[in-house]
């Protein structure tokens, strides 16, 4: 028989997201103790070390990798079967977004597959559910299924104050391409800035050109706004496009920051910038901080549906 299950809930977390369940349960959740060990071949070893019969249990992490997501999926198996009333997925950022359809024959979904795999994680008495942060593509929540139901949360209230901030008295908010331009003109219009856009065009996976530009720029500070930053080439290139128009300083902001390699290093060695943040979704913000990437935290955005 279960027990009746406190009001906290019991908070575990992937290795990269120790940071985001300590501010969970700074306002007054339990952290869940997990043992996780690396077997010489590269398995896992692990073990839930909290008694979680009877509690509404979540589970934070992000699908940063193959590895973290099968890690996922493994401990919310068996969070269900070690006796979780509820199980509660936290997601701050949700990887393959950007492979959220096909647009040539043969290529592989991969937010749909992640999506089905996670759905079929065997469903708790009180059910499970799943809180995706700013996701690239507004139909991914539409892809879980089965007893797992699916909410997109948006990170506009840290956004705001964070735009402000880099802002100023005077800015123009922009985008790096005319696919975010709804995004970031409902984002001025809750800051009560104008908006600006690019049209670009992709040379490749990692090249992309600007092809025209809708702004009025000229003598005015410009914050660059986009949803992820990967290796900043969409981001460079609008910079550059605003700069040409009058810009006369520049900030970029997004929610995701993945910043592979020297990725982070290449835009800062742009000069482009005098401000780059970005919220701690994804732990490679976290490990930037240090070389002057400001990382805003969005473990509050999380905490009313806990």
């Amino acid at each position: 028989m279960h027990r009746a299950a406190p009001s906290a809930s019991l908070v575990f977390a992937l290795p990269e997201y120790s940071g985001m369940q300590q501010r969970l349960c700074a306002a007054g959740h339990e952290p869940g103790e997990l043992q996780i060990e690396a077997f010489p071949d590269g398995e896992r070893y692990m073990r839930i070390a909290s008694e979680v019969d009877g509690r509404d249990v979540v589970l934070l992490g992000g699908t940063i990798s193959d590895a973290a997501t099968l890690m996922m999926f493994d401990l919310a198996c068996a969070l269900v079967r070690y006796g979780a009333r509820r199980l509660t997925l936290l997601v701050p950022y949700y990887g393959y977004a950007t492979m959220e359809r096909a647009v040539h024959r043969g290529e592989v979904v991969t937010a749909k597959t992640r999506a089905a795999l996670l759905s079929a994680i065997p469903p708790a008495c009180y059910g499970n559910r799943i809180f995706l942060l700013d996701l690239h593509a507004e139909g991914i929540p539409h892809y879980f299924e089965g007893g797992l139901t699916a909410f997109h949360v948006y990170a506009k209230p840290v956004l705001r104050e964070v735009i402000t901030r880099v802002g100023g008295d005077d800015f123009v908010l922009a985008c790096t391409d005319a696919g975010r331009a709804k995004w970031v003109e409902s984002l001025a219009n809750d800051v009560g800035v104008t908006a600006a856009f690019v049209f670009k065009r992709r040379l490749s996976g990692d090249r992309t050109e600007v092809s025209a530009l809708d702004a009025q720029v000229q003598g005015k500070r410009v914050v660059i706004y986009d949803d992820m930053i990967r290796t900043g080439g969409s981001l460079l290139g609008a910079a550059r496009a605003y700069r040409d128009a009058g810009a006369t300083s520049l900030a970029a902001v997004a929610t995701h920051g993945l910043f592979p390699g020297e990725s982070f290093k290449k835009i800062q060695d742009s000069g482009l910038f005098d401000a780059i943040v970005c919220t701690d979704s994804h732990p490679r913000a976290q490990a930037l901080a240090a070389q002057g990437l400001t990382v805003e935290p969005v473990a509050q955005l999380f905490l009313p549906f806990l």
